[in-house]
């Protein structure tokens, strides 16, 4: 697992100074030097500033916050940049617009050398690349942030791709990730606004999630299971996975010929059916979210080839979603409700699919759906696009403060995607009519016999269970109250505004009684004329009067400064 070191002390920070240093040229560069005032960090602020005086870029401020923070991420390099794309699929966590801003990040970095690449295979496979291909190509055809891929042939000729960790990546991204761990650490101690969102639980979450990335046979399972749940579709391919010349650093696959999908011009061209394409890509995408409920995160033109006999063919199976039934069922909802109009039904939809923790104003979230319908959904139906609803869905969502899960805002995106080059290959896509048979079979499933019989069993199962332990618990409560042990106890929560409210009410009322009580005293030691006196009014009874007037006085300014009287 990727070790986060705690880092108790500024002085610690030194531990990596180049790195440290790195990161705050590229603070300075895009103007965020504030954030490290605000968070108090003065030592390195100090040394900042003494270092990279005048290295700011005056183009960058022009730029908008989402943008500079994106640029800033991209030039610190892998694990900053996976950090932002993480980010991106979190609206739950960061505004939308540093959302959409982030999804844009490039993760294109120049290659490792390749006697680095031998050193990678002689480790991971046992042998040197000579004696396990037969051809190797010694320059990449491309190179990301985590790995970078090779052409290369087996021994009888097969051609395949070579997929290859970086070398001493994983001490990179720890000594990156005890900065950021401690930079989060800051923000929570230190800006009010970060301590409700936890940047320490999201930089563990962010470790999880890069342990996966540089773990191969992550991608490996991912891909089996993908194949396997379209083995029996024939306009789908899957690249074949060579699993004993693949390991946790390595990952080899066959290498597919084929047009990317982003070259549309190429695809006319060669007599490929467009039309046919994009109507093929959305079955295959509704069917990866309403039957399996496991897809392909990243469907990018980029990840998906076109073969011949307009077959699709997937790669790169890094990011993956993963939807429950629950979830399918009630987005299917959604998709229905919105379809035909129904603002109480849709409303019904987002909230179950999303959480929230203030309280909503319903009769007010149920009239903005009724305008959003009215705004966007009384057009023809080759107009609508269902990524465009999906997004002001979404910022519906975020005005009223629901929390969209993670997985759920992978689908948005995904479908988004397939319905963008779905229309770029045809103009006549319409991916709200490829996705109503799928909706339409997942509703009248969940009313299928064998479903209900399959509910009523597991229900039965449960009742059965809970009668066969119900005797023996109450058995037990019996024995326990017999003998005296049963225990039981209440638990108050929020209750401390209560509690502190009584104790100053309760302080208030002994105060004022004990102020009462003296003036009533020292009026009557002025009555009775008890020595010693002072131009004839007793002296005790004065002094009286002044505490009196003293507690008086206070009692009023404390009642005032918390705004009740």
């Amino acid at each position: 697992m990727l070790s986060i070191k705690k880092l108790t002390g500024i002085g610690r920070t030194y531990r990596h100074i180049n790195r440290y240093r790195q990161i705050l040229q590229v603070i300075f560069k895009y103007g965020f030097d504030e954030l490290l005032d605000a968070l108090k960090v003065e030592k390195l602020v100090a040394m900042g500033q003494r270092t990279f005086s005048g290295t700011r870029d005056k183009a960058v401020e022009s730029l908008s916050t989402p943008q500079r923070v994106r640029l800033a991420l991209e030039e610190l390099g892998p694990t900053f940049i996976k950090l932002g794309q993480v980010l991106s699929t979190r609206p739950d966590l960061i505004p939308l617009p540093y959302v959409l801003e982030l999804s844009r990040l490039q993760d294109q970095i120049p290659p490792f050398p390749f006697s680095e690449v031998e050193e990678a295979i002689q480790n991971e496979l046992g042998k040197p690349p000579g004696e396990i291909f037969s051809e190797f190509d010694r320059e990449p055809r491309a190179a990301a942030s985590i790995g970078q891929v090779h052409g290369a042939r087996l021994a009888d000729g097969t051609a395949v791709v070579v997929k290859i960790r970086r070398p001493r990546i994983r001490k990179v991204i720890e000594i990156d990730l005890e900065i950021i761990n401690y930079l989060a650490g800051l923000m929570e101690r230190h800006l009010t606004e970060f301590q409700i969102i936890q940047p320490g639980r999201i930089v563990e979450e962010f470790a999880r999630t890069l342990e996966e990335e540089l773990d191969y046979t992550v991608e490996s399972s991912h891909l089996e299971r993908f194949a396997d749940q379209f083995k029996e579709n024939k306009m789908i391919r899957v690249p074949r996975l060579y699993r004993d010349l693949s390991t946790e650093g390595i990952l080899t696959l066959e290498d597919i010929h084929g047009i990317k999908a982003s070259d549309i011009e190429i695809l006319r061209r060669e007599g490929y059916d467009c039309p046919l394409l994009a109507a093929r890509g959305a079955d295959l995408m509704m069917a990866q979210i309403f039957e399996f409920g496991f897809f392909h995160a990243d469907p990018h033109p980029g990840n998906i080839f076109i073969l011949p006999e307009n077959i699709i063919c997937y790669i790169d199976f890094g990011m993956m979603g993963r939807i429950s039934r629950d979830e399918r069922e009630r987005f299917a909802e959604l998709l229905l409700a919105v379809v035909r109009k129904e603002e109480k039904r849709a409303a019904a939809a987002i909230l179950a699919l999303t959480e929230h923790q203030s309280e909503l104003d319903r009769d007010r979230f149920e009239r903005e759906i009724g305008a959003f319908i009215d705004r966007y959904l009384y057009r023809p139906l080759k107009e609508l696009k269902m990524g465009e609803i999906l997004q002001r869905l979404l910022e519906l969502a975020v005005f009223f403060r629901l929390t969209i899960k993670p997985n759920l805002y992978l689908m948005m995106k995904a479908v988004s995607q397939v319905e963008n080059l779905g229309s770029k290959l045809d103009p006549d896509f319409e991916i709200i009519s490829r996705a109503r048979p799928f909706v339409e079979r997942i509703q009248w499933a969940r009313f299928h016999p064998k479903r209900l019989a399959g509910e009523l069993f597991d229900s039965g199962s449960d009742l059965l269970s809970l009668l066969q332990v119900i005797p023996s618990e109450v058995r037990l409560i019996l024995e326990q109250t017999r003998a005296g042990k049963l225990n039981i106890v209440f638990q108050h929560r929020n209750l401390e505004k209560l509690l502190a409210t009584l104790d100053r009410t309760g302080n208030r009322v002994s105060f004022a009684i004990v102020l009462a009580a003296l003036i009533v005293g020292s009026s009557l030691v002025v009555l009775s004329g008890v020595p010693p006196i002072w131009n004839n009014i007793p002296l005790i009874g004065l002094l009286g009067f002044l505490v009196a007037g003293i507690m008086g006085f206070w009692l009023l300014i404390t009642i005032i400064r918390h705004g009740k009287m």
